[in-house]
Order: structure tokens, then C-alpha cells, then sequence
């Protein structure tokens, strides 16, 4: 992981003590992605120059379409946000999750959603 990415790391670990669940560095149909929620449909990618590259931002949008097609959301960052701003980068994650993590909810026999506080 890049440094960036694990300054991010340190800031969704604590989104996953609140029961969310980010995986750092996940395999997904033959891609390695920074960070995935899964349950959420979320995946979050730490940019660095590179990524300004014309080949590789062709590269970076097929996998997006491709990501986006079934059903995730994905939030890019440039390593100068997570270095500079990182209030706002996660306040743009929490914007995308629901405010209830997956892993606390639960469904009634009769299919009625509840939720628990953390």
C-alpha cells in the first residue's frame, strides 16, 4: 500500500469498528481494489499521478463501467486530498453510506427490516 492509502486505511478502520466493513487491497473480477465495502456497494481508490496518464485513465474507466454496471459506487481520490484534506474525503464516504452499516441490520420473519444502534 501507498502511504496515502494507508493513511485512509487508519481513518476506515474506524468506520469498521462502527460496523461497516472495508477490505483493504481486494480481489474483484481480476482487479485489485484500494478499498471495497462490499456490503455497501462501495469501492474508494487512491489515486496517485499516474492516474492522469491518458492510457491509464482509459484503463481506470473501463474498470469503473464495468464496476458501475453492477451496482457499486466509486469515489476516487488524489493523494493531495488524502494528504491535505482528509475531513472531506471522508465526509464523502460517509455521504454514500447508508447511515445504519449492513452488518447491524437484521430482517423480522416477516421481512420487515429493524435496526440496532451500535
Amino acid at each position: 500500500m501507498t502511504r496515502e492509502e494507508v493513511k485512509l486505511w487508519v481513518q476506515l478502520k474506524h468506520l469498521n469498528a462502527r460496523g461497516y466493513h472495508f477490505r483493504r487491497q481486494a480481489p474483484s473480477r481480476g482487479f485489485i481494489l484500494d478499498f471495497a465495502e462490499f456490503n455497501c456497494r462501495l469501492i474508494v481508490e487512491v489515486d496517485g499521478s499516474q492516474h492522469s496518464d491518458p492510457a491509464h485513465e482509459q484503463k481506470d474507466a473501463r474498470r469503473d463501467r464495468i464496476f458501475k454496471s453492477d451496482g457499486f459506487t466509486i469515489l476516487r481520490f488524489w493523494n493531495f486530498q488524502i494528504n491535505r484534506e482528509m475531513d472531506g474525503v471522508m465526509d464523502q464516504i460517509l455521504s454514500v453510506l447508508p447511515p445504519t452499516p449492513p452488518a447491524l441490520r437484521a430482517t423480522s420473519p416477516g421481512g420487515e427490516e429493524k435496526k440496532f444502534s451500535a
